[in-house]
């Protein structure tokens, strides 16, 4: 793993995203390296085109310093420009092209130390905190998290199978730790959700697995979900099938090929919203995504 020290000029990015108005990512690239992962374009961006999507990670070593002035000007645009429209609260994401819990943060503490900040400042009432993750580290910071009152915590959670997630997931943390943290900061009040993203090609022909999955996420005390189909355009099929294609059946290799189709999603789709009724699960946006642009 190659780690580097870099200095970011800016944290508090404008966004696009559906459902942030802000991204923060502490970290350029991600040692969870998941074989499906749509942000390895970043690496075009930070000089690592050479490098393979999750043997890198760059520490943005300044992250706190720059987010605590960008904050400042937030809350200016806010309380004196009336920016946003009355009862609207800006929401800050964290984690859009790499994981705000990964390994490096239990030393670096980038992303505990900009909730530290947003805890004590004098907007934390005026914005939204959204979340998301694959690691049960999160849970670290539960009494931080308690201090920020629009507040939400996403779990990142594709299958319940800890050999289906090691992979495609190889070196993320395994799926029954990431429900074990979700039943932790549900005990402890805290608002989650789950992002059940990207739905993995097997589920359209093992619906008993994916029913599985929903219930586990009940189970746990999360009731909001978000659901997103596989993106596997342009060279991302390609790069898929060269990392797990010899673990795959002929059967799974052929759902993989067709997991792009209108034929499949719809399949697949029918299958969502018959579970999602099942458990009385809140599905956000009340559809299942078909892919969301990242932004670096």
């Amino acid at each position: 793993m190659k780690i580097s020290h870099k200095e970011a000029k800016t944290i508090l990015t404008p966004s696009k995203l559906p459902g942030a108005d802000y991204v923060v990512n502490p970290y350029s690239g991600c040692a969870f390296g998941c074989v499906y992962c749509y942000a390895d374009f970043t690496r075009k961006f930070t000089g690592h085109m050479e490098d393979k999507w999750g043997e890198y990670v760059d520490i943005k070593i300044n992250t706190p310093e720059i987010f605590e002035k960008e904050l400042s000007k937030l809350t200016k645009k806010i309380v004196k420009k009336n920016e946003f429209k009355k009862g609207d609260k800006p929401v800050i994401f964290f984690g859009s092209v790499t994981d705000p819990y990964q390994g490096v943060e239990a030393k670096y503490e980038l992303t505990r130390k900009c909730l530290e900040i947003i805890a004590k400042s004098d907007i934390r009432n005026d914005i939204k905190i959204s979340l998301l993750t694959k690691s049960p580290l999160v849970a670290r910071d539960i009494v931080i998290f308690k201090q920020i009152p629009n507040l939400e915590i996403g779990m990142t959670i594709t299958s319940i199978d800890d050999e289906v997630s090691k992979m495609f997931e190889s070196c993320a943390p395994s799926s029954s730790l990431r429900i074990k943290a979700l039943n932790e900061l549900n005990k402890e009040g805290i608002n989650t959700y789950a992002f059940v993203g990207p739905l993995l090609p097997h589920f359209v022909a093992n619906e008993k697995s994916l029913n599985i999955l929903f219930m586990k996420i009940k189970e746990s005390g999360t009731n909001k979900v978000w659901v997103e189909h596989i993106n596997l355009k342009g060279k991302k099929m390609g790069r898929l099938i060269e990392l797990v294609g010899e673990n795959l059946s002929k059967e799974e290799y052929e759902l993989f090929v067709n997991s792009q189709t209108d034929e499949y999603k719809n399949r697949l789709n029918e299958i969502i919203m018959k579970i999602i009724k099942k458990y009385d699960l809140e599905l956000v946006g009340g559809k299942v995504i078909d892919h969301i642009k990242l932004e670096k």
